[in-house]
């Protein structure tokens, strides 16, 4: 036998029906049915079946879903997938430091082979954590050459995933005008279905002339999500968002990402135009883009998705962006009851409703609601399966909204299927040379390390330490 098998010798090839059998399902389907003791079946990369006992074709892949949750797969609807082969470097920056580094200092130094490195570790790590679609925030692409790359990477491994086209280094109604972005983008995602989809990528600064109007239209034109920072503190705005209402730039084909510190006008504007937002709450807790925005969404109803932003700083796991999300926001509603001398009985935000955002939401905001997001007969068969039969965080499986957002994490992943094909299998990924790509990877921070030299690589990695204010404490327990 050839291809990839499983432990017991099966084969894993793409193509071959799958049945999952007796997991607890979490469909996310219109009901939000959970099913107990159920199977999935796919058969040419849909789902045929959900329920229990089913009938497989002769030949499918048959797996032991038992004491484990079939769940849909996972959205991130941001994610800077070009920085990965910096992980970790900047966990003690704040924005500034980030907008620094990248954006007028050494982001200029990445070449298309970094970006290449960067998009293909993050898009494994979103596979092996059940993020099966992602988009890929790309704002360092200063090249059609290093756009290329980008894709390249993307199409190397078997996930779905979004290219947002960005370039930080010229002002987006520059880059969108050139000849070379629109035969770019014919010749590399025409005809790629919702495998490989697209999306324009750039913020609004608040320039009055709002110049971004033009890169909006190329948008249009091409009839394609704009996805923008808004809610940035110091950054983009209240004008960021009026500029684009005025002038017509505001509709269901805009995401906002992370949308916080904007006023009630700004959040009307938002709602009324249809358009989602994404939080990145591990980001807008640490950076300083302002409080994680879903407490405040969720008053205009203005629909959410979930991402990680970068992991520069942070994890690459929705599993940690559900648990976070939910702690800034039940952390908010104790804060502001406290405010008033009230105490909360009872939360407004529920595991249920931030499984949503992580699934279903993500699949609204890219238009692939009707083929991903939930298990339903007809769809796309992305699924994870979470499952280890060798760790006791597995069970007892009592409320599976609450399992999933407050006790899973990337170690439950047992398997992952995209499209319907096996990608990851009993906790590892299918087919990857993971030597290979770490020697990509290496290739890639060695050379930005010497690019940029010791002592600047170093003193970029650890930032400078404020002198703490500390509080004199009246009260003495010890004898001087």
């Amino acid at each position: 036998m050839t291809g990839p098998v499983n432990s017991r010798g099966e084969s894993l090839e793409h193509g071959r029906s799958v049945v999952i059998r007796n997991a607890t399902v979490v469909t996310m389907d219109g009901q939000h049915r959970v099913l107990a003791d159920s199977d999935v079946l796919v058969v040419d990369g849909a789902i045929a079946g959900v329920g229990p006992g089913l009938a497989a074709p002769e030949g499918a892949l048959e797996i032991d879903g038992s004491n484990g949750i079939v769940m849909p797969g996972m959205v991130d609807t941001h994610r800077h997938m070009w920085q990965t082969a910096m992980r970790g470097y900047g966990a003690d920056w704040t924005l500034s430091q980030y907008f620094v580094w990248y954006y007028l200092e050494h982001g200029r130094n990445f070449r298309p082979q970094d970006v290449y490195a960067g998009n293909l570790l993050s898009a494994l790590e979103a596979l092996d954590a059940g993020v099966t679609t992602s988009v890929d925030w790309s704002h360092g692409l200063q090249s059609v050459e290093h756009a290329d790359a980008a894709v390249d990477a993307l199409e190397a491994t078997p996930g779905r995933f979004v290219l947002a086209y960005g370039n930080i280094q010229q002002g987006p109604w520059e880059w969108t005008a050139s000849p070379e972005f629109r035969r770019f983008y014919t010749r590399r995602f025409d005809g790629k279905g919702d495998m490989l989809g697209f999306q324009i990528a750039f913020d609004v600064t608040g320039d009055p002339e709002f110049p971004e109007r033009a890169a909006f239209a190329v948008a249009k034109d091409l009839g394609v999500t704009v996805t923008t920072h808004a809610g940035v503190w110091g950054a983009t705005g209240d004008t960021s968002i009026q500029l684009m209402h005025d002038n017509g730039c505001m509709d269901d084909k805009v995401i906002f990402v992370h949308a916080s510190s904007l006023s009630e006008d700004s959040y009307h504007r938002i709602a009324a135009s249809g358009g989602h937002a994404s939080v990145s709450t591990e980001s807008e807790q640490s950076a300083g883009q302002g409080y994680p925005s879903s407490w405040r969404l969720r008053q205009f109803d203005i629909p959410i998705s979930l991402s990680h932003d970068t992991t520069v700083w942070w994890s690459a796991d929705l599993f940690t962006a559900m648990r976070t999300t939910v702690g800034a926001d039940r952390s908010r509603q104790h804060f502001e009851a406290h405010l008033t001398g009230d105490t909360v009985t009872n939360l407004d935000l529920r595991c249920e409703e931030v499984v949503e955002w992580a699934t279903m939401g993500g699949a609204r905001a890219l238009d692939l609601e009707g083929a991903i997001g939930s298990i339903e007969v007809g769809k796309r068969a992305d699924l994870v399966l979470l499952k280890n039969d060798y760790s006791p965080v597995m069970f007892p499986i009592v409320n599976p909204y609450g399992h999933v957002v407050m006790q899973a994490q990337r170690n439950e992943v047992h398997t992952v299927l995209v499209d319907g094909n096996v990608v990851k299998s009993e906790g590892r990924l299918v087919g990857v040379d993971l030597a290979h790509v770490r020697d990509t990877v290496a290739q890639s921070v060695e050379y930005l390390a010497d690019t940029l030299g010791a002592e600047a690589w170093q003193g970029g990695m650890h930032p400078e330490v404020p002198e703490r204010q500390k509080r004199e404490n009246p009260y003495q327990y010890t004898k001087k």
